[in-house]
């Protein structure tokens, strides 16, 4: 991938803002895109990627109402961001929309169990946080590698699983709803009850297990926001970040090892 740094600003329209960027995550779908899986529907070149961002308005357009210039905001820009931002809040938007999206697709509700698949992972954290937190399932399951065990404790989760000693479908209990964040909807369907819900969001789906792509959605942003601000949902960002912009390149090769603990940040930007 080739950097390209002479991008014109951006004209803004009447209901857009213009926001200098302090800091972007990387997402799985970002590496994909730099490997060219999406050129049937890519722009031509050049094109800027990506999705999570957090910055300062610095131009706000004549029909936007609830933002003005100098306002700290994040989101996600494929939507409307939103205002209070923490210096984490790159982290979060398209991760915790697919999270939040794929909960509600999946039918977990207040008194429900959950597995959650990949649950280190930056769709995961997010996943076993807003299932205790804002959704009220009754026990959470998540699986990841032996040095992660206790951090998915620490995220809420009630049961962890070994991955690599452990297979999780051969467990006697089954749960009322699987969430699927490493694409392996055959095995999750395994572990469900029966009239469970089974979402994924990688890979080939198996029914009755659901795929879905994420609508980008800024009241969902601003419906989760109070938790976020309070300390009950917290970004997780990968300890061998944040990559200075100049290491963007390095960034992407550690994001596609699919190693990562939560998510993969690039800050600051100049």
């Amino acid at each position: 991938m080739m950097l390209e740094s002479n991008v014109a600003v951006p004209e803004v329209k009447d209901d857009q803002v213009l926001i200098k960027v302090s800091a972007a995550a990387l997402n799985p779908v970002d590496f994909k895109r730099r490997l060219g899986l999406f050129k049937a529907a890519d722009s031509p070149l050049p094109i800027v990627p990506g999705h999570d961002v957090a910055g300062i308005v610095v131009k706000v357009g004549s029909q936007v109402k609830e933002l003005k210039e100098g306002d700290e905001v994040y989101g996600d820009i494929a939507e409307k961001a939103l205002e209070k931002p923490k210096q984490l809040a790159a982290a979060l938007p398209l991760a915790i929309e697919t999270a939040y999206e794929g909960l509600e697709k999946a039918g977990l509700s207040e008194g429900k169990s959950i597995l959650v698949l990949g649950g280190a992972g930056g769709v995961g954290t997010l996943v076993i946080q807003l299932a205790k937190q804002v959704f009220g399932a009754s026990r959470i399951a998540a699986t990841s590698s032996t040095q992660k065990l206790e951090f998915l404790k620490s995220l809420g989760a009630d049961l962890v699983i070994d991955y690599t000693k452990d297979n999780f479908e051969d467990l006697p209990e089954k749960f009322d709803v699987v969430y699927d964040a490493v694409g392996q909807s055959d095995r999750a369907v395994k572990a469900v009850k029966e009239g469970g819900g089974v979402v994924t969001i990688f890979g080939p789906v198996t029914p009755p297990a659901i795929g879905f792509v994420v609508t980008s959605n800024g009241e969902i942003l601003k419906k989760l926001n109070p938790y976020l601000e309070s300390g009950k949902v917290k970004p997780v960002l990968d300890p061998n970040g944040p990559f200075p912009f100049d290491k963007v390149n390095e960034a992407f090769s550690y994001l596609e090892t699919n190693r990562a603990t939560g998510k993969v940040v690039i800050y600051p930007i100049p």
